[in-house]
C-alpha cells in the first residue's frame, strides 16, 4: 500500500508528462505574424523637377510673350524637387490704340509614392483630375470649355473661358497635364486694354498647348532616360493635393505679381 501510493505520487508530479509538454509556448504565433515582410509600393518614375524658369524655350516665350521673355519670376517653392513654378508677363504698348497683356505661369508638381498614400503615379492622376475641375469651375468664367490634348505626357487638357476685369475681357488658357507621377499646369492668358482689340482665344489656346508639350518634355529630359525612378524623398505636407490653390484665375496687370509669387503651390494658378 506504501509502495503503489509512493508510485502514484511520483507520476502525477512529473513536470515533463502529459499534454502540458506539447503545447508551444504563448507568444510562439505572435513571433512568427511579426515576421512577415513590410507593406511595399511601387517606386516613382521621375525623382526630380526641371528648373521651372527653363522648361520653355526662347523661341516659344517669344511666342507667348513677345514683350517679357526676360521677366521670368521663379514662384516660392520650400523645395524645388517636388514643387516648383515660373512666371512671365507682357505687356505691348500701342499708344493710342491700347496695348496687348499676356501673362505666363508654368507649374510643376511632383509626387513620391509612399505607402500610405499610394504610388506616385495615383497620387498624380487624382491630382490631375482636381486642376481640371477646378479649371472648370472658376467663378465669373463665361464660356468655359474642355477639351482633350493630345501628345502631351500621359494625359492633358486644356480649359478655356472668358473672363470679363475692371482692366478688360480677359481670354483664359489652362492645360494641365500629367506625365508620370509630375502634374504640370500652364495658364496663359490674354487681353486688349485701353481700346485694342480682344486676343483670339483659338491662337492663345494653340500657343498654350506647344508650350505645355515643351515643358511636359522638359521633365523627362531633366530625369534621363532611365526617368531617374525612385530616387526623391518622401512628399511633404504641403505637396499634397489638398494643399494646391484652385487653377484658372487669370492674372491682370493689376495682380500679376502677387500672383506670380503665390503660383509655386498650385498647379493651375500656380
Amino acid at each position: 500500500m506504501v509502495f503503489l501510493a509512493a508510485a502514484c505520487s511520483s507520476s502525477d508530479s512529473d513536470p515533463g508528462s502529459g499534454d502540458g509538454a506539447q503545447q508551444s509556448a504563448p507568444g510562439d504565433a505572435q513571433g512568427s505574424a511579426s515576421a512577415s515582410p513590410s507593406p511595399t509600393v511601387r517606386a516613382a518614375a521621375y525623382a526630380k523637377l526641371p528648373q521651372a524658369c527653363k522648361v520653355l524655350s526662347g523661341k516659344v516665350l517669344g511666342e507667348l510673350v513677345p514683350e517679357g521673355v526676360k521677366s521670368a519670376k521663379e514662384g516660392t517653392s520650400s523645395d524645388l524637387s517636388t514643387r516648383a513654378s515660373c512666371s512671365w508677363s507682357s505687356l505691348d504698348n500701342n499708344g493710342v490704340k491700347g496695348s496687348q497683356y499676356r501673362w505666363l505661369n508654368v507649374s510643376l508638381l511632383r509626387f513620391e509614392s509612399d505607402v500610405s498614400r499610394g504610388t506616385g503615379e495615383e497620387q498624380a492622376q487624382e491630382f490631375y483630375q482636381k486642376q481640371v475641375r477646378d479649371a472648370q469651375a472658376v467663378p465669373d468664367a463665361k464660356n468655359t470649355k474642355a477639351e482633350p490634348v493630345a501628345g502631351t505626357g500621359d494625359e492633358a487638357t486644356v480649359v478655356r473661358y472668358d473672363l470679363k476685369k475692371k482692366e478688360g475681357a480677359f481670354k483664359q488658357q489652362t492645360v494641365v497635364a500629367r506625365v508620370e507621377n509630375v502634374v504640370v499646369t500652364l495658364d496663359y492668358n490674354g487681353a486688349g486694354l485701353a481700346g485694342d482689340r480682344t486676343p483670339d482665344a483659338n491662337a492663345l489656346t494653340k500657343s498654350a498647348e506647344k508650350a505645355a508639350k515643351e515643358a511636359v518634355a522638359a521633365v523627362a529630359t531633366a530625369n534621363g532616360a532611365d526617368g531617374g525612378a525612385g530616387g526623391g524623398s518622401a512628399p511633404s505636407a504641403s505637396s499634397s493635393p489638398s494643399a494646391s490653390k484652385s487653377p484658372g484665375k487669370p492674372a491682370s496687370p493689376s495682380d500679376s505679381a502677387s500672383a506670380s509669387a503665390s503660383a509655386s503651390e498650385s498647379a493651375a494658378k500656380g
